[in-house]
């Protein structure tokens, strides 16, 4: 279990480790190529240090990958503020508020192709309205002055711009199985918590999203430890990782073995939860007895 950046350079170092494997180059031929020395690229590839976007950048080149989105997705991960052909890498702006953590599970979320998350207390973050967003966000962050607080401004700016990778070309497929105590906990008053469950009916018609809920009438469940989210990418499975949240940290889980019993888990939350159809049917109806 490690934290972001060590997840990161791990799974950095392995991805350019198949790139120089699959271009038949040795980790000395490469080396000589972008004028190294072997040692750097073995410790590269292992992750047992970091690496500069434009070292990245070399390497890519050296290998001859020209694949715009799984380059834009290796020089995130290697901590560029500036991946790709161009694109704004939004967040940035907002360092001085966002911790480091936050700024990781961002980058992740915006080159994701596919994310699966179990919630079990709140709304995900990709589906709240403003006024859920800043409910939610003055009750998790300490020291927040709903009047006039420029960073819990900033904070619900960020949450709500997360939502653009929903409508972006292609879309972030979005899977989410919501715990029935999500639904039925009044965060921001009944007005707030109406609107946001009107949210959620509209977002589960979306074609991207696939919103499950899972009732009390389940019982207990393999999720009822905590809530998980499974960040899947198009371009090599090699990048997968699973994000647990914690008060004030994130931790990355990134072994097969924790992919693999992760992945089950969310399979097995979807079997015991409600259908999509037979969800938005209950999430209406909570919504007409508040």
């Amino acid at each position: 279990m490690q934290h972001g950046p060590a997840v990161r350079r791990r799974k950095l170092g392995a991805e350019l480790r198949a790139l120089r494997t699959g271009a038949g180059l040795t980790s000395g031929e490469a080396a000589r190529l972008v004028g190294w020395h072997q040692s750097k690229v073995s410790r590269i590839e292992t992750g047992a240090s970091g690496v500069k976007p434009a070292d990245v950048r070399l390497l890519l080149d050296a290998y001859e990958v020209h694949d715009s989105q799984l380059r834009e997705l290796l020089l995130v991960l290697a901590g560029s503020d500036e991946a790709g052909a161009g694109r704004h890498h939004w967040w940035h702006a907002y360092r001085g508020v966002l911790p480091p953590t936050y700024r990781d599970f961002i980058s992740l979320e915006s080159q994701a192709s596919a994310m699966r998350t179990l919630e079990i207390s709140v709304v995900p973050g990709l589906l709240q309205t403003p006024e859920y967003a800043r409910a939610v966000t003055r009750a998790a962050v300490g020291g927040l002055d709903d009047e006039r607080d420029e960073r819990l401004d900033a904070l619900v700016e960020v949450r709500l711009a997360r939502q653009d990778v929903l409508r972006a070309d292609p879309p972030l497929e979005l899977a989410a199985v919501l715990d029935e105590g999500v639904l039925r906990r009044e965060v921001g008053g009944p007005e707030v918590m109406a609107r946001q469950l009107r949210r959620l009916i509209e977002a589960a018609r979306l074609p991207q999203v696939r919103l499950q809920v899972l009732p009390f009438a389940a019982g207990a469940h393999i999720g009822i430890t905590g809530p998980f989210v499974i960040f899947s990418f198009s371009r090599t499975s090699d990048l997968d990782v699973v994000v647990l949240d914690h008060l004030t940290s994130s931790l990355y889980l990134e072994r097969k073995e924790d992919l693999r019993a992760y992945t089950e888990a969310f399979n097995t939350l979807q079997i015991h939860a409600l259908s999509p159809e037979d969800s938005l049917d209950y999430i209406a109806g909570i919504g007409d007895g508040a």
